[in-house]
């Protein structure tokens, strides 16, 4: 018979044994947090629709400065797991008061928007934003710059990777990034073998390593959910610019449209824009 030392051992074994199972079936339940719900756009916002390659359709909005011909720069955001469009207006709003135009992209499965969220089908939402930018009358491929939220980084560094051969951003913006998802898990879930259960992977540095596009990296001081000290191994990696923005948690608002953050966003892409044309 059992001692009680084995059979607590093996009901200890066997419910880690479940929940490895539980976490490698339910894995994009807790990668992604969608807001499945369309909200509705506001008076200065487009509509944009962008068509993906594996036959989506997606709608994004896209808002422009007022008084500025063209714009800066233009900015693709690509948020984070959670939410929609809709709470990213503040961001948007923020950049197009510093006189940069940009398209707020919802992923499959985020906001109104059909299918389930995938790192290869996030990829193919980006391109598909991309691909929407450059063929609008009057676009210049010289002035679009990647901005990503937290797994968006993700997203916008495998997006720059994918430009090769044609010209690279202008600028990338990593806002709480980490070095690759798993990094994130495993801090996350010690107790899981998340590096052998992943199969979404974002691994953000490698994609961005041979990227030749300056890169800025914004961390909160008291990131919670992506630990700041992964984003500062980002910065560190790329030889990125870094701002670290003092108290801040992973969301609370000062990420989102505080002056810190959009100033930094601004000046960033203000010296890339100036750092091309010189190089032109």
């Amino acid at each position: 018979m059992l001692t009680t030392l084995a059979r607590g051992l093996l009901v200890v074994v066997v419910g880690w044994a479940a929940l490895v199972v539980l976490a490698a079936v339910f894995q994009r339940q807790l990668i992604y947090l969608p807001d499945r719900r369309a909200p509705d756009p506001p008076p200065d916002v487009e509509e944009v629709a962008l068509p993906t390659d594996d036959g989506l359709e997606l709608t994004a909005w896209y808002l422009r400065p007022d008084g500025e011909e063209p714009p800066v720069t233009t900015v693709l955001v690509a948020p984070g797991n959670a939410g929609n469009r809709g709470l990213r207006l503040p961001l948007a709003r923020g950049l197009t008061a510093r006189g940069h135009a940009v398209l707020l992209l919802d992923y499959r499965g985020y906001g109104g928007n059909p299918g389930r969220p995938t790192e290869d089908g996030l990829a193919a939402d980006a391109r598909a934003a991309r691909d929407a930018l450059l063929a609008r009358d009057g676009s210049d491929a010289d002035r679009l710059a990647y901005l990503g939220e937290s797994l968006g980084t993700g997203v916008v560094a495998a997006l720059a990777a994918d430009d090769a051969p044609g010209p690279p951003p202008v600028a990338v913006v990593l806002r709480s990034p980490f070095t690759e998802l798993a990094d994130v898990g495993a801090g996350a879930f010690p107790f899981l073998p998340v590096r052998t259960l992943l199969r979404d992977r974002y691994p953000v540095v490698d994609d961005l390593a041979e990227v030749e596009v300056p890169v800025l990296v914004v961390a909160g001081e008291r990131d919670r959910v992506v630990a700041t000290p992964r984003s500062l191994e980002v910065a560190d990696a790329l030889e990125a610019a870094l701002v670290t923005v003092p108290g801040a948690d992973h969301n609370d608002r000062v990420l989102l449209d505080g002056a810190v953050y959009l100033d930094a966003v601004d000046e960033h892409l203000r010296a890339a824009l100036a750092q091309r044309r010189e190089g032109t």
